[in-house]
């Protein structure tokens, strides 16, 4: 019997474990993860009105509900207060990282560290329900807010700012997050990007959503389309699609709503300003494209106002001590998912997902990306099964001081999570702190 640990229970977690149980019937796996609750980005991502792509949450299950998969929450790897590296890899035969991109890229700009600018993925969370997120006030004061970015994580926080209560009632969004979106005096979203439309990054289909939003009105700029020189006609499908979408709406008169987005481009920020001891704007660079799929700065500014500002220019992996890491990368050194330390494979060690490949792709590219490093680890297998450890993981934690959160945990946590949105007149309502998910992963 081999005994393999998957860090992270996300899909890259549990598509590497689905891919090991599947092609060997003498492998079991424990899924670890640092959080009570399993899915990864599915839960912690995924905006909740988007409840087909938060479905997925349901084939996950079904990994983790296998005889010879078992999920262990709670359990820290590596940092403070984490199970050492070294230690974690005498538990087990092999040990496979799956730990994301855990934070996000910097503008690196000017006034970045003023209160009222925050990462996309700190606003995320928080209404996700991380019970890492706090509630910073994000909203508090803001009329206007500015979106640093065009792929689909800042197409989500865009929609999310300017959802009504009702189209988020029936969501899993937890009751304070709600509120205070339901009580926003925001009127206005700016999602600005540097270079032009047909090099943003967002799909057409969460495009599109933006022109069903009850009460809002789309804009977008003529004059900035028109600096986009590209042919339609050469791009890639999606690509294509979306300039057809912008183009669409930029013909569009004007209507009265109460809320709008304006979909800016070809700005590049260089500084964010102060007023009032928080941000007050963004000044922005005209850029104008060079030519070489990039923009070029020309000396021409403009100040967009904003009391909010959420950066949305991509997620960074981050290093786990005890293991090699690239920081040019933000990955973990590998070959094939074999672990290199000095260049040479570390007997026992995998990645795969984000900390393998960088933040890229989308959910589903994390399958052949699990499933070369699953390869990898089978072919060494014969090796890895030669070394002796503990019979059951489990016993070892709990005297390392490690009380894991099993299955039943985790089911105990959905069953709060149910009656707490019966109490609400809700649907499911999620749990948004530690003490209150660990207790309700401990009820009998």
């Amino acid at each position: 019997m081999l005994r393999v640990a998957v860090v992270g229970s996300g899909p890259s977690g549990c598509y590497t474990a689905q891919g090991l149980v599947q092609r060997d019937p003498g492998v079991h796996v424990d899924v670890l993860d640092r959080l009570p609750c399993p899915y990864g980005l599915v839960r912690y991502g995924v905006a909740p009105d988007h409840e087909k792509i938060k479905s997925l949450q349901n084939s996950l299950r079904s990994v983790l509900e296998h005889e010879r998969v078992r999920f262990l929450g709670g359990v820290r790897v590596g940092g403070p207060g984490g199970l050492p590296v070294e230690r974690l890899r005498e538990l087990y035969h092999a040990v496979v990282y799956c730990v994301g991109a855990a934070t996000d890229r910097r503008l690196g700009v000017p006034g970045e560290e003023l209160p009222g600018s925050w990462s996309a993925t700190e606003f995320v969370s928080w209404y996700s329900a991380h019970p890492d997120a706090a509630d910073a006030g994000f909203l508090r004061g803001v009329r206007s807010a500015v979106v640093i970015g065009v792929g689909n994580v800042a197409v989500d926080v865009a929609r999310m700012l300017v959802r009504g209560a009702a189209e988020l009632r029936p969501t899993d969004i937890p009751q304070a997050a709600l509120d205070t979106l339901a009580t926003s005096g925001l009127t206005e979203v700016h999602m600005v990007g540097r270079r032009g439309p047909a090099q943003a990054r967002f799909t057409t289909k969460e495009l599109r959503e933006l022109g069903g939003l009850p009460g809002t009105e789309v804009t977008v700029d003529k004059a900035e389309l028109a600096l986009d020189t590209t042919d339609a006609g050469t791009l890639p499908a999606g690509q294509r699609r979306n300039v057809e979408v912008l183009r669409g709406w930029a013909t569009q008169p004007s209507a009265a709503a109460a809320r709008r987005i304006r979909l800016r481009f070809f700005l590049r920020p260089v500084e964010l300003l102060e007023a009032g001891g928080r941000v007050g704007a963004v000044r922005f660079e005209r850029t104008v494209p060079d030519d070489q799929g990039g923009v070029t700065g020309t000396g021409r500014y403009e100040d967009v106002p904003a009391q909010l500002v959420l950066r949305s220019v991509g997620y960074r992996g981050v290093p786990l001590a005890g293991l090699p890491f690239d920081p040019a990368s933000g990955t973990i050194p590998h070959h094939e998912g074999r672990v290199l330390r000095d260049g040479e494979p570390s007997p026992g060690e995998y990645v795969a997902g984000w900390i393998k490949r960088g933040p890229t792709g989308v959910i589903g590219t994390n399958r052949p990306c699990a499933k070369e490093t699953v390869t990898s680890l089978l072919a060494d297998a014969p090796a890895l099964g030669r070394a002796e450890v503990p019979a059951d993981p489990v016993a070892a934690l709990r005297a390392a001081g490690v009380e894991p959160v099993p299955w039943n945990g985790w089911l105990g946590i959905e069953r709060a999570e149910a009656e707490l949105g019966v109490r609400l007149g809700r649907s499911v309502v999620k749990l948004s702190d530690w003490d209150t998910l660990l207790g309700a992963a401990r009820l009998p």
